[in-house]
């Protein structure tokens, strides 16, 4: 393994480089800790409104918002207030749960229980990613209604309405921002408070997450001296746009580099949920996962797993990345988080290469 400073120096090249030789990103942001290497990385590229960037700015976290809603439900089942196994008709309405999961004339609505939402197994379908018949796409709707706040209730009959469940709970994997939804009204009843409450009350003030929200429903608990940094889709700049509200459950967290450590720090080291109750969380999907070649998912936590002469064993490291190119990680092997985003929507699998590289770097 190579020296401190070379380490620091090859990682905050190899982090420039990647992003500067892709036209399409913006801004990007790295965190790389590790106290057993007494390593401390924190860099930053691009701008956001002509000012450039900072590694203290807030950013849009994505579908790594799901590993904390995941933990709220890990923190509810240690209070003893649900359990894993619970179907999910005993916390919703039958207005909501009417129609919620069709296949083939079979309703199996009532049927799905709290870890098939958590794991994807649910079968229901996707209001970000499926193809909806009769209707515009959801990001399409979301950039062409920039003023639309979303309720997360208004989600999931949208997802009725246009989409289609794919197989009965628990007969195979089908990622689902829709079933996050779910997840987090389940919260609401459970808790009895709003899900941003929620986040506030459980993870973010007891953290002392500062800077960290949920988008278009709270405000952080300090407010930053950066600006939120710019989010693209389509070549727009929509970290503005009200209708980023819909991302609730599955994703609509705003955080900077340190409150994510922070966060990642307390799940690793047994202060948000207990051991078992981890593990449990690592109960990996045994259906084929189409997600990525080499990742494992569990309840809202991925892993990357070795594969012979695809992914070497030092490789693997558990967390969550979302369709920006962000990512939220733990290396075990060398105590290390690597934390960061590159604020491009449609760049789920440039972040996670950008995690390899920078595990390979560490381990030369």
């Amino acid at each position: 393994m190579m020296d401190k400073q070379e380490l620091v120096r090859s990682i905050g090249q190899l982090f420039s480089s990647s992003v500067k030789k892709d036209k399409q990103i913006h801004n990007a942001y790295l965190l790389v800790h590790s106290d057993r290497l007494d390593l401390h990385v924190e860099a930053a590229e691009g701008k956001t409104d002509s000012l450039p960037a900072d590694p203290r700015q807030p950013y849009f976290l994505a579908s790594i918002g799901k590993l904390f809603t995941s933990v709220l439900i890990g923190m509810l089942v240690d209070q003893g207030k649900l359990s894993y196994d619970n179907e999910i008709a005993q916390f919703l309405d039958d207005d909501l749960l009417a129609g919620l999961h069709v296949v083939k004339g079979t309703e199996y609505s009532k049927t799905i229980r709290i870890y098939h939402l958590l794991n994807h197994t649910s079968g229901l379908h996707d209001y970000f990613s499926d193809k909806p018949k009769n209707t515009r796409p959801m990001l399409d709707v979301i950039l062409a209604e920039p003023e639309r706040f979303w309720q997360a209730r208004e989600v999931i009959q949208w997802s009725k309405t246009h989409l289609k469940a794919h197989f009965p709970p628990g007969k195979g994997f089908h990622y689902s921002d829709t079933g996050y939804h779910i997840l987090g009204l389940i919260i609401e009843k459970v808790a009895a408070v709003p899900f941003h409450q929620a986040l506030s009350d459980y993870i973010f003030r007891p953290l002392g997450m500062n800077f960290s929200y949920l988008a278009g429903h709270s405000k952080p608990l300090q407010k930053s001296e950066f600006p939120v940094a710019s989010l693209y889709a389509r070549n727009m700049n929509i970290i503005h746009f009200r209708s980023l509200s819909i991302d609730y459950a599955g994703g609509g967290i705003i955080s900077t580099l340190s409150d994510q450590l922070k966060f990642m720090t307390a799940l690793k080291n047994g202060q948000l949920v207990k051991k078992n109750t981890f593990e449990r969380m690592k109960d990996w999907v045994k259906f084929f996962n189409p997600f990525f070649i080499g990742i494992d998912y569990g309840y809202g936590l991925m892993s990357f797993k070795a594969i012979p002469l695809i992914l070497p064993a030092k490789y693997p490291a558990w967390g969550n990345a979302g369709s920006t190119g962000s990512f939220l990680f733990y290396h075990p092997g060398t105590d290390t988080y690597i934390i960061g985003s590159l604020n491009q929507f449609g760049y789920p699998q440039k972040g996670i290469q950008l995690v390899f590289k920078v595990i390979h770097q560490i381990m030369r």
